[in-house]
């Protein structure tokens, strides 16, 4: 049997992994001087579209539950 959620799987283990890159790429622009704030609002604004990519995803692979 095809696991038609598998595909759903890989993208958000993709973007979760480039979520926490970012994270560690932000982190050591933060500790430079002088920093680039330019570079780091342009990544937490890639880091926080990731968040809501991520979001949506996760809603997609969770079965809703009927209340």
């Amino acid at each position: 049997m095809v696991d038609h959620l598998e595909p759903l799987r890989e993208k958000l283990a993709h973007l979760q992994q480039e979520h926490r890159d970012l994270d560690s790429v932000i982190a050591r622009l933060e500790e430079n001087f002088p920093r680039d704030e330019l570079q780091l609002r342009r990544l937490k604004k890639r880091k926080l579209g990731l968040k809501d990519e991520i979001v949506k995803l996760e809603s997609q692979l969770i079965p809703d539950i009927i209340a």
